[in-house]
C-alpha cells in the first residue's frame, strides 16, 4: 500500500514537470528540434554517472532484448519530439500538446492490427468523440493564417510515434530497470535528434542566455526528473491508472500557456479540447476493461 502511494505521488510530481515541456519549447528562441536535442542530450549527460554506477553495482548483464526495445522506444520518441516541438513553435503550446495525446487511439489501432485485439464499443465511441472534438478544435483555424491547423497536424503525427513509443516502453520496462531504460532511450533519442540537426543544418550554438537556461530547464526538469518519476510509477501502477492521469498534461499546459505565454484560447478551442480529452479517456477506460 505504501509503495502504491509512493508510485502515484511520483506520477503526479512527474506530470507536474511534464506540463512545462511545451512552455519551455515555446519560450526558447530556437527551432523546436534544437530545443528537443538539448533536452535529450542534457538528460543523457545528467544520467550518465548514475547509469555507470548502476552498471558497476549490477550483478547481471543488461538483457539484449531490453536494450533493443529501449533503443526503438528512443527512436520513436525522438521522432515524436521532432514533430511535436516543431508544431509548438509554429502554432502554440496547447493545441499540438493536446493532439499529441491522441496516442492511445493509435495504440488501440496498433494492438488491433499487430495483436489482433478486439475492442469493445466504448473504444469506437471514444474514437468518434475524440474526432468530433478535433473538428471543433481546428475547423475555424483553417479559415485564418495562424498555423493552428498545421500545428494540430504536427501534434497528431507526433502522437502516432508516441503511441509506438508507448508499446515499446511496455515491453522494455519489463526487462530493464527504470534508470537503464530511461538512459538508453534518452541516449538514442539524442543521437537521432543530432542527425536531424545536421540534416536541417540548425546551429548548435549562438543562442541567447535565456534560451540556454530553457535548455537546462527542459533537460533536467522535464527529461530527467519528469520522465524518471513517470517511468518509476509505470513499474508499480497499472496502465489503466497511469495513462488517464497523464491526460491532465494538455489541460494543465493550456492553463500555463494562458498564464505564462498569454495565449488566447477561443470557446471552440476549450470545448473541442475537453471533448477530445473525454474521448481519449473513454478509449483508455474501454481498453483497461478489456484487458
Amino acid at each position: 500500500m505504501n509503495t502504491h502511494f509512493k508510485a502515484f505521488g511520483a506520477l503526479l510530481v512527474g506530470l507536474s514537470f511534464m506540463c512545462f515541456a511545451a512552455i519551455f519549447i515555446k519560450s526558447a528562441h530556437a527551432p523546436g528540434i534544437v530545443t528537443a536535442f538539448y533536452r535529450m542530450s542534457i538528460g543523457t549527460l545528467v544520467l550518465t554517472v548514475p547509469f555507470i554506477i548502476s552498471l558497476l553495482q549490477s550483478t547481471g548483464k543488461i538483457p539484449a532484448r531490453g536494450i533493443l526495445f529501449a533503443s526503438l522506444a528512443g527512436l520513436c520518441f525522438a521522432t515524436d519530439m521532432a514533430f511535436w516541438s516543431t508544431g509548438v513553435v509554429m502554432s502554440n503550446a496547447t493545441i499540438p500538446t493536446l493532439t499529441a495525446n491522441l496516442a492511445p487511439l493509435w495504440v488501440g489501432f496498433g494492438s488491433m492490427i499487430i495483436f489482433h485485439q478486439r475492442h469493445k464499443p466504448g473504444f469506437w465511441i471514444g474514437l468518434i468523440i475524440a474526432i468530433t472534438g478535433m473538428v471543433l478544435l481546428i475547423h475555424r483555424d483553417f479559415m485564418g493564417n495562424n498555423h493552428i491547423g498545421l500545428g494540430a497536424f504536427m501534434g497528431t503525427v507526433a502522437g502516432v510515434f508516441y503511441g509506438i513509443f508507448y508499446l515499446f516502453s511496455q515491453s522494455g520496462r519489463k526487462l530493464l530497470s527504470t534508470l537503464h531504460f530511461l538512459y538508453i532511450s534518452t541516449l538514442t533519442s539524442a543521437l537521432v535528434l543530432l542527425m536531424l540537426m545536421l540534416i536541417f543544418r540548425y546551429d548548435f550554438i549562438g543562442y541567447d542566455r535565456h534560451t540556454y537556461m530553457i535548455f537546462l530547464g527542459i533537460g533536467i526538469g522535464v527529461q530527467v526528473c519528469g520522465w524518471y518519476l513517470i517511468n518509476y510509477s509505470q513499474g508499480y501502477l497499472p496502465a489503466s491508472t497511469v495513462a488517464p492521469t497523464l491526460l491532465g498534461q494538455p489541460v494543465i499546459t493550456a492553463f500555463l500557456a494562458v498564464w505564462l505565454l498569454d495565449e488566447h484560447l477561443t470557446i471552440w478551442h476549450i470545448s473541442g479540447g475537453l471533448i477530445v480529452v473525454s474521448g481519449i479517456y473513454l478509449v483508455h477506460y474501454s481498453r483497461s476493461k478489456s484487458n
